[in-house]
Formats: C-alpha cells, structure tokens, sequence
C-alpha cells in the first residue's frame, strides 16, 4: 500500500504539471481584472504547449529509442527532453506571455526556463538533478512571492505545497531515483531563479 502511495505522488505531481498550476494559481488570487476570454485563452493554449505537447513529444521520443521512461532515469534520456522543453518554455515567454502583458507570469517562466538550462548542462555533465523537487520548489517560492505581492494569506496552500514537498522527496527516495544529494540540488535549482527574478517584478 505505501509502496503503491509513495509511487503515485510522483506520477500524479509530475514536473509536466507544475507551470500550469502556477498559472492557475496566478489567475485564481490575482485583485486585477482580466478579461475572462483571455484567463481562457492563456489557459488552453499553456495546457496545449506545457503538458499536450511535451506528452506527444514523449511518446515521439519513445518510438524512437531515445527515451525508455516518463521519469527519464538516465543523464543521456534527459538530454533531448529537456532541450524540447526549454524551447517550448522559450516560446511561451516570446508569444503566449511577453513582459507587456502579465509581468508575473513572465518571470515565472523566465525562472522555468533557467531553471531547465541549469538541468539540461548538469545532464551534460552527467548530474542527474531531481526534476520533480526543481518543479515543485519553483512554484512554491512562486506561491510566497504572489502571497507577498498580492498581500493575500494563502497559507493553507503553503502548506499543502512544503507537504507535498516532503511527500515528493521521499517518493524519489524511495524508488530509488535519486540519492539526497540530488534532490536537495533539484530543490534549489527550481527555487533560486524564482527567487533572484522576484527582484523584477514584486
């Protein structure tokens, strides 16, 4: 039964899911009025390129031989992946969501992208850094800085985020993905960048 817990937490908080929940998160506490048609409009078009998109490329790559798994356990299987992912989070920050538009959002995915690039030379140099707890610690500071900028109490869900933290992390140990060291790398990878980037935009 734990086994079966522990391995569920890391397909159903998969990193696919993380940019998505940043916006919808955005969209649900922001005060500024935005047009429904366009929350609409950036919703589809974020589930279409962050989580449709990387899922055929997935099962492209897999076709191929390039990949063997969705949670791409080797340094080479990564490589590719993450290359696609960072010029589709890069498409995101020039067309779906420029700085003129939702400022927040914007650096959002500037961090993403940054925190993709660390991932992909650590990859190169054969650093298997956990994509699950860089995902994960990118939209949690995301969440305190809005808390802040917004001047809202999203607690509960700050909470929520570091227990799923703590969960993620012992599921990637568990199985056997990812040693401490790793993880710990992940985290701060996926923290840091959103963290320098709030100086532009809080």
């Amino acid at each position: 039964m734990m086994n079966w817990l522990l391995k569920s937490v890391s397909l159903i908080f998969h990193p696919i899911l993380m940019p998505l929940l940043g916006v919808l998160f955005y969209f649900s506490k922001s005060p500024r009025f935005i047009p429904i048609e366009i929350i609409q409009a950036k919703i589809i078009s974020l589930l279409i390129l962050t989580i449709a998109l990387p899922i055929l490329l997935y099962f492209l790559l897999k076709n191929i031989g390039r990949v063997n798994s969705i949670y791409l356990n080797t340094t080479k299987e990564r490589l590719i992946p993450l290359f696609l992912n960072g010029c589709i989070t890069l498409l995101i920050i020039n067309r779906l969501l420029p700085p003129t538009e939702i400022i927040e959002l914007y650096y959002f995915f500037v961090g993403i992208l940054i925190s993709t690039l660390a991932c992909f030379i650590l990859a190169i140099l054969k650093f298997k850094a956990s994509i699950h707890m860089i995902g994960i610690a990118g939209v949690t500071m995301f969440y305190i800085a809005l808390s802040i900028h917004f001047s809202i109490n999203v607690n509960g869900t700050l909470a929520l985020m570091f227990i799923l933290i703590g969960a993620i992390a012992t599921s990637r140990l568990h199985v056997k993905a990812h040693s401490n060291i790793e993880l710990l790398i992940g985290f701060f990878i996926g923290l840091v960048p959103q963290l320098i980037l709030v100086n532009y935009w809080l």
